[in-house]
């Protein structure tokens, strides 16, 4: 296959881009000097994108590409690229998913729990030396004793939090745009109703024109004073101005957050609040699962152009063989 031209527009794993090198011809275009020179003279031999979420694959990038067939996408979500003008034009999208959802689902709950037990502000405590000087950490005004909780988007991640969340024997209810037929959860038709009757709100919610700042200033007002909010999905999904007043004026209690609306650019008046937690988007964060992920890039990319098909398109490319 090495006859086959394939484009990576941005760095990804050097597993990944060792292991499309050895099958495919790999154009590495973010190493380029003059990168629309490349486009104009190569477009036309490009036939598979191997990409991530740091690169924008909208239609006016895609479209210089008249022979290309695949795109493959390193992460579950894959706002980044236009899936629908793709799969209107004949193209397949492929994404990751399965192969990092526990370890998602972990980080969630460890999010979860550093955010209600107040863990990074008392390991501070300790490491500053106040249990020394000032005695013992406050008791914390919040516990996972008795919370309802709410998931928006219960897609295989979010079943795999809420799997965790049974253990703690919490109730779970959740928000989709279409009820689950497998679950025994309680179903909420809207966002509002959901926020309103949960103590504890998780958004699992992927990102794209959809979901874009629906988690806004009334869902926060609906979770309420004592509420908390954790992001493990995309930031693009809440309008962090609103966030950030809500917690300002505190008509939520607080958030744990492991993603954020302009990656890596985190509000200042976020970093500057100490009853919050934030992670800078770990949550599939290993050798181990984001290995899994990049041989999954790979795979798709060979099986796609050893005629096998695609092993995971995403639901705007359909592949019927």
């Amino acid at each position: 296959m090495k006859t086959v031209d394939i484009l990576a527009p941005g760095p990804m794993m050097p597993m990944v881009l060792e292991k499309l090198a050895e099958q495919f011809t790999l154009h590495r275009l973010w190493e380029m000097d003059d990168k629309e020179g490349f486009i104009k003279a190569n477009a036309h031999k490009i036939r598979g994108l191997a990409t991530g979420g740091h690169v924008k694959c909208d239609s006016a990038f895609l479209g210089q590409f008249p022979h290309l067939e695949i795109i493959t996408n390193f992460g579950v979500g894959y706002d980044s690229v236009d899936a629908k003008w793709a799969g209107q034009h004949g193209l397949v999208v492929t994404n990751t998913p399965d192969v990092l959802t526990e370890e998602v689902a972990d980080t969630c709950l460890g999010l979860l729990l550093m955010t209600v037990k107040e863990m990074p502000q008392s390991e501070r405590w300790l490491r500053d030396g106040e249990w020394v000087s000032k005695g013992a950490y406050p008791l914390t005004h919040t516990t996972l004793r008795g919370k309802k909780i709410g998931i928006f988007g219960l897609g295989r991640i979010g079943k795999a939090i809420a799997r965790r969340l049974e253990a703690f024997g919490l109730e779970i209810s959740y928000h989709n745009r279409r009820r689950a037929e497998d679950v025994a959860y309680a179903y909420h038709e809207t966002l509002a109703s959901l926020a309103a009757a949960v103590d504890i709100l998780i958004s699992v919610a992927p990102g794209g024109p959809e979901t874009h700042h629906i988690i806004n200033a009334d869902i926060f007002k609906a979770l309420g004073p004592k509420g908390i909010f954790i992001n493990i999905g995309r930031g693009s999904a809440v309008d962090e101005k609103a966030m950030i007043a809500a917690l300002q004026n505190k008509t939520i209690w607080s958030v744990g957050l492991d993603v954020f609306e302009n990656e890596p650019s985190v509000p200042a008046e976020l970093i500057a609040m100490e009853n919050i937690v934030l992670l800078p988007h770990i949550g599939s964060g290993t050798h181990y699962t984001r290995g899994l992920m990049g041989q999954l890039v790979v795979d798709n990319m060979t099986n796609w152009f050893s005629g096998k098909g695609p092993i995971s398109p995403v639901a705007e490319t359909p592949y019927k063989g």
